[in-house]
């Protein structure tokens, strides 16, 4: 095992941070390393905005669902489709296929990741803020952004200030299947959800009283931002 796997392998989201700032060198080498990141047929359509005024932090923060750390990290980076800077080479692009929202999306993940592994592999943390997608709109205007772009999702970045526990993941057994997709062995499922039930009873803060299938599947049967398709139609980014 070397230290890039070790990263990975330690991930933990960080929701506490010290206030200590990152030096350029780091945020500039964090950027960097996203931007190599891979990218389908070399298209690059992502941006990312720094965030630094802090006002726009504590609104930011508020419409994520009022998650405090938004506000209080070092950093926090903001990942959004964009086929902007395609539009204005070209007027004549067409982003409303589907694939091309797809594409946008996925190239994100991959640079974000690219992003966060480069600042645990510092000693940093971080954390992904998918609740800036309960308030699409608002968080658009507030960031100015033009057609052919849409928000994703945030990250914050900074100094830890908390050693969480490392959260267990479904066995491989389950999650990797060979040559064809293989029916969902519910004993392993059983094994995992008392994993995690004991888990949620014995972490630092927020304990609960249920394993995952229990909370997963209660998410799932619920209604999750029905907006976000009008927003990505409104953006031009889809057609209905």
């Amino acid at each position: 095992m070397n230290s890039t796997i070790e990263t990975l392998l330690s991930h933990r989201s960080i929701r506490k941070f010290k206030d200590q700032p990152l030096t350029k060198e780091q945020l500039d080498t964090i950027l960097a390393s996203g931007i190599a990141a891979s990218s389908s047929s070399l298209i690059q359509a992502v941006s990312i905005i720094r965030v630094t005024d802090t006002e726009k932090r504590k609104t930011l923060a508020q419409l994520a669902g009022n998650q405090a750390y938004v506000e209080s990290c070092a950093e926090f980076l903001v990942f959004i489709i964009d086929y902007q800077r395609h539009a204005a080479i070209k007027p004549a692009i067409n982003a409303e296929f589907t694939e091309l929202t797809l594409i946008g999306a996925i190239d994100a993940g991959i640079m974000a990741q690219n992003c966060l592994v480069a600042a645990e592999s510092m000693g940093l943390g971080g954390v992904y803020i998918g609740g800036l997608r309960n308030s699409t709109e608002a968080v658009d205007q507030l960031l100015d952004l033009p057609p052919c772009t849409a928000v994703l999702f945030g990250m914050c970045l900074g100094h830890p200030d908390q050693s969480p526990e490392i959260k267990p993941r479904l066995p491989m057994e389950v999650l990797v299947h060979e040559n064809s997709y293989q029916p969902l062995d519910q004993q392993l499922v059983k094994e995992y959800d008392q994993t995690m039930k004991d888990y949620f009873a014995s972490r630092s803060d927020n304990r609960k009283d249920m394993n995952w299938s229990e909370q997963i599947t209660d998410k799932l049967c619920g209604e999750s931002r029905p907006h976000i398709l009008p927003y990505l139609n409104s953006k031009g980014l889809t057609r209905v």
